[in-house]
């Protein structure tokens, strides 16, 4: 039996199983890892701040470098699609349900937290501050330097589309290299499969609860959730059996476009100078407070906030973390063509711009709420954190039309999600084929619908960031040896031009 076909065989045990357990018994696992998590976090939460930030240095220093100058292809390579279509794309793979799932509750939260401590207007900057930065250039440049990774050893040097192949690739032949390579394509997957399988039970929960909003409701209940699962499902399965570029970038297209609508919508008809100036200020305190704030593991503080950064921003680090695989393929194979500065500008400063401005307007409407004595928003985020979105809604003009843009927009961003990880998914079982068959994405597709629906049954969102946790956690490792063969490749290139031009200039 092939490697590839060993792995094959693994993967899919290994994800139905989890799976499986998730269905039957989701008490057992959520509790399994809830413990593991903390363990790790308590013994190495300072690793993934190192290695988040480690990350985000290297993908700058690249593109302030003449390495910067390196196209992901061919010299006389050029992109496939539109600088637009190519960041709605990153959008639709990267974070779209979660931007729509935390863009009041998680500022919201955060402010909460953060006035039994400090004054209201500084608890309202630093809710804001902790927001971007979970959602910001870290973030990007966790799925940057992955995608970075796998597209210069995939279509410069010409290793299979893997998370092993830029190490097959600068060992070839090793037996060592082989034995790791397929170790950390597995870790990959098990990583994407429960990292993604979260992301539709978060936004199987919210699509759920606008449908609830809606029809008139409280909250949702079980039937509908169910229902609307079916119906994620169902709808995902279509586009898992034609071709993946003009499919995705049409519905990434629509997805985005809604969300742009809707936080215009926001800023033009709520408090609009003040969202202007929520987004300004925010802006600002990120830009001055990002790098600095990489290096922060809050070790002096109570317990409290300890327990605070481990719930959120190490909880959100190995979630990108999580997705870097996935997200880090996906990203790779739209953007052929583009050179190593273009991309990583490209993936770092565009969704972090409309990051910030995204929640400076809806957490920015949220903290104006709160902060002059309207707490409803701020209750919902301890009652019901998926309705909080669309409780901010409803002050608003025009409620019904825009939650039911918003259920769409998440609806969307879900489908795009699924079906880029199941072509990643297939493409990894498979050793690399960039077009892998549709019965074998199809068959992704069920397998991360399953994953998901155990996530669903964890009953809660925190159960589910602690599920995408300890998928992500023994990636870590993975993510720090592939910046390492980065490195190392654009380095042997530089030596091999150098050496050529000598050669040349002999003769």
């Amino acid at each position: 039996m092939n490697a590839s076909r060993m792995l094959l065989i693994v993967s899919l045990a290994l994800i139905s199983a989890i799976g499986i357990w998730g269905v039957v018994d989701p008490e057992s696992i959520v509790r399994l890892a809830a413990q593991a998590v903390n363990a790790y976090f308590e013994s190495r939460g300072w690793f993934v701040m190192l290695t988040a930030s480690g990350m985000l240095i290297l993908c700058l220093a690249l593109a302030l470098s003449p390495y910067g100058n390196i196209r992901l292809g061919a010299d006389d390579d050029r992109p496939e699609f539109s600088t637009p279509s190519w960041i709605a794309m990153l959008f639709a793979a990267g974070m779209g349900v979660g931007l729509l799932f935390w863009a009041v509750a998680e500022p919201l939260t955060h402010f909460a937290f953060g006035k039994e401590f400090l004054p209201e207007p500084i608890a309202a900057s630093q809710a804001l501050l902790a927001t971007n930065f979970h959602w910001g250039i870290h973030a990007w440049a966790i799925y940057g330097a992955t995608a970075l990774t796998i597209a210069y050893f995939t279509f410069r040097r010409g290793a299979p589309m893997l998370v092993s192949g830029p190490l097959l690739s600068l060992f070839p032949g090793e037996t060592w290299s082989k034995v790791v390579g397929w170790l950390c394509d597995l870790l990959a997957i098990v990583a994407i499969a429960i990292g993604v399988g979260g992301s539709i039970a978060m936004g199987v929960f919210q699509v759920a609860d606008g449908v609830d909003v809606m029809m008139g409701g409280a909250k949702a209940a079980p039937w509908l959730i169910a229902a609307v699962f079916a119906v994620t499902v169902a709808a995902y399965v279509p586009p898992l059996l034609v071709d993946l570029g003009d499919g995705m970038s049409r519905l990434s297209n629509i997805a985005m476009a809604i969300a742009i609508a809707l936080v215009v919508f926001v800023v033009v008809l709520g408090p609009t100078q003040f969202l202007l100036n929520s987004v300004l200020s925010s802006f600002g305190d990120y830009v001055t407070a990002a790098i600095p704030r990489g290096f922060q593991t809050l070790t002096f503080f109570d317990d409290d906030v300890g327990r605070w950064f481990k719930d959120w921003t190490l909880t959100y680090m190995v979630w990108w973390i999580a997705w870097g695989p996935f997200v880090g393929v996906f990203v790779a194979r739209i953007s052929r063509g583009r050179t190593i500065r273009e991309f990583v500008l490209g993936v770092l400063i565009g969704p972090t711009l409309f990051s910030v401005i995204w929640f400076g307007a809806f957490g920015g409407i949220g903290l104006f709420d709160a902060m002059r004595g309207n707490g409803d928003l701020l209750a919902l985020t301890a009652t019901n954190v998926e309705r909080v979105t669309f409780g901010l809604l409803e002050r608003l003009p025009f409620t019904f039309l825009t939650t039911a843009a918003t259920v769409l927009a998440a609806f969307l961003f879900i489908v795009t999600s699924v079906v880029s990880a199941a072509f990643v998914l297939a493409t990894f079982s498979i050793g690399g084929d960039p077009n892998p068959k549709p019965r074998l994405r199809l068959m992704w597709g069920l397998l991360l619908g399953l994953v998901g629906a155990a996530m669903v049954l964890s009953g809660s969102i925190d159960a589910v960031k602690q599920l995408i946790a300890i998928g992500a956690l023994p990636f870590v490792f993975v993510s720090v040896l592939l910046c390492v063969c980065l490195v190392r490749g654009l380095r042997e290139e530089k030596h091999r031009t150098a050496q050529e031009e000598g050669a040349h200039a002999d003769r």
